[in-house]
Order: C-alpha cells, then sequence, then structure tokens
C-alpha cells in the first residue's frame, strides 16, 4: 500500500514520535517545520532526517499550506491512503495570554485552512484522506464533570484552550457537513525526554540534573497545586494513529485515568534522583528543604496562570474499548524515569 502522511509540528514531542512511528509502519512521511524551527539542526528528528521530506511552512500561511499538500498529492497519483496529522500549535497556556491573536491564528483558523483544502479536493481524492486535529484536555478548563470524557461539556479558561475548542468544532463540523474523515483527539498531558524546556515537567527535570551537577540549588515553580492526568507521548501517538486506522471517524479522549498534583510530580522526580524533600508553609511562601536541610524547590507568583485549570482527569474507556488503546507507561514513575534517560 502506498501510504502517505503529511505531519504538522513535526519537531515537536509528539510530531518526532508519530514520525517514527509511521516510518516503521512504511509511511511516506511528510512534514514542515516553521523557519525558526532551524530544519537542519532540530534534534527531536535528527536521527529520521533522511526518512523524512521536510519544507518550511507555517499554519498562518494558507497559500503554502495549499501549495504543499497538492503537491504531495500530485508527486503520488497512486497513493492509497492520505493521513494529515494536525499537530502544530502555540501550545503554552501561558504565553498564550501573552499572543493571543497569534495564539488564535495558529491553533485555530489554522485548522480551518486545512480543512478548506481537504474540502475543496476532488471527491475521489478527498475519500482518500484522513484528518487528525491534536485536542487538549485544557478545554476541559474549570471541569463541570469529574472524569472528564468525550461527552463532557467543554469550559476553557485560556486563549490557547479557547483556540484549540475552535479547531475542535470546526472539524466537527467539517466532518458532519463535507463528508471527512476528520477525528479530534482529546489528549490528556503527556510527557517525554523530548518534552519542551519551557513546560513544568521538563524544567523540573532539567532543574534536578543541573542541582545534581553543582550547577544551581533550587528550581522556582508557580501553582503546586494543580492537579494533571500525565502520560507518555509514544503512547498518545500511537493512539492518534489508532483513530485514524478505523473505518468510521470518531473523537477519542486519551488519558491515563490517574491524577497528580504538580507537587506531587516534583516530589517523585527529586526522589528519582535521591533527593527526599519535606515541604513547609504554604501559598506563596511554600518550599521545599531536601535531606540535608537545603532549599531545592521555591514558589515565584510570575509562574501562576491568569486563570488556573485546577483539576483534570481522563477518562479513556471509549479509546481503550474502540481502538484497543493500551498504554506502555502505566505509573507516573515509569514516565519520570524515561524524562530522565534522554
Amino acid at each position: 500500500m502506498n501510504k502517505l502522511a503529511f505531519i504538522t509540528g513535526i519537531t515537536g514531542q509528539d510530531g518526532s514520535y508519530l514520525a517514527e512511528l509511521l516510518i516503521k509502519k512504511n509511511y511516506k512521511v511528510h512534514g514542515i517545520v516553521r523557519r525558526t524551527s532551524l530544519l537542519y539542526n532540530s534534534t527531536r528528528i535528527d536521527h529520521i532526517r533522511d526518512n523524512l521530506n521536510l519544507k518550511y511552512g507555517d499554519m498562518t500561511d494558507n497559500s503554502g499550506l495549499l501549495n504543499y499538500i497538492y503537491q504531495i498529492i500530485d508527486e503520488n497519483p497512486d497513493f492509497e491512503v492520505f493521513e494529515i496529522y494536525n499537530l502544530a500549535a502555540q501550545s503554552h497556556v501561558k504565553v498564550s495570554f501573552e499572543i493571543p491573536e497569534y495564539t488564535v491564528d495558529v491553533d485555530g483558523v489554522g485548522v480551518l485552512k486545512i480543512l478548506e483544502i481537504i474540502k475543496t479536493l476532488p471527491k475521489k481524492i478527498k475519500s482518500k484522506i484522513k484528518f487528525y486535529q491534536a485536542g487538549t484536555s485544557e478545554m476541559y478548563g474549570k471541569v463541570l464533570e469529574t472524569p472528564q470524557r468525550e461527552t463532557t461539556p467543554f469550559n476553557p479558561v485560556s486563549p490557547y484552550a479557547a483556540a484549540k475548542l475552535y479547531a475542535y468544532n470546526i472539524t466537527k463540523i467539517y466532518r458532519e457537513a463535507y463528508g471527512i474523515f476528520a477525528v479530534n483527539g482529546i489528549l490528556f498531558n503527556h510527557e517525554s525526554p523530548r518534552r519542551g524546556k519551557q513546560f513544568l515537567t521538563m524544567k523540573v527535570v532539567n532543574a534536578i540534573k543541573e542541582i545534581k551537577a553543582g550547577k544551581k540549588e533550587y528550581v522556582q515553580l508557580g501553582n503546586l497545586d494543580s492537579e494533571r492526568d500525565w502520560g507518555h507521548a509514544k503512547d498518545y501517538v500511537r493512539g492518534m494513529w489508532q483513530m485514524l486506522q478505523k473505518k468510521e471517524p470518531k473523537d477519542y479522549v486519551l488519558a491515563t485515568g490517574k491524577t497528580w498534583k504538580v507537587r506531587d510530580f516534583v516530589q517523585l522526580a527529586f526522589a528519582h534522583k535521591g533527593y527526599e524533600l519535606t515541604w513547609e508553609n504554604r501559598g506563596v511562601n511554600e518550599m521545599a528543604v531536601d535531606q540535608n536541610g537545603i532549599v531545592r524547590v521555591m514558589i515565584n507568583p510570575k509562574y501562576y496562570r491568569p486563570c488556573e485549570v485546577d483539576l483534570l482527569l481522563g477518562d479513556a474507556t471509549k479509546a481503550e474499548k474502540e481502538l484497543d488503546w493500551t498504554r506502555e507507561f502505566q505509573t507516573l514513575e515509569d514516565l519520570i524515569e524515561d524524562m530522565f534517560n534522554d
């Protein structure tokens, strides 16, 4: 079978793992990278670069997206399936409050651009295209139900989540109105050794490495009481692919069904490297000291979000039953161990 795949956001955590998976499954993998992503210096995909077809592109550039998708089709006239995975996004929640318009352009309107391109293709070609939209548990926001599943109402509290909710809805609308095979994956937090250094989990892991090396004494964090459902990106990209293998397009939640406070993640990550933390004080004055009485964690209010999502806990029963989705990384300790093994 002549299988094609096009991944936006291919240089990111999820994009790199997905590209690896698709290459193993004999797909011809295409992807776009932003000019700032350094096409020839992206460490996440260096090891598979020879198996990728990369071009510069951006979710805000409609003509560029159109031309590249048409080029892939023209160069592969006998393709049997063409899977488009939209993973590109401005995905940092706090940053979305600082650049809300750009976030909406990329995370929301960019999805519409791709769907419009698919919609205008000849019926014979369109029938062989499948589209995956990367949703997020942040869409649940101030949660209205726990655990959160496919039928849980959304209640976003950030520009990022609002943009993603628009993308979710427009994907659903184009599926129902134009018969496009389009699905939403509502993915809860997923991490890996390839997680961006600006995200909380990798910030903690990198800080512990620096503390261990004697380069710093402590790490500054924001809200320690937020609760998250953390899984591994490898398991979640496999779920993305499984969604596009079904005969009927449906939306699915991917999650572990377990929730942990940020404080718990920090505690376990430090313990992994031999630091036993004890927490002192509360609120902005809270801190953690190790077994030698040295301060290792301090609170800095600048890392608080304007609107906080307090609790995320997903129910992936539908994906487990209908997709036969399973997780290789079963515990938070499994995830943390792998994050240190980069």
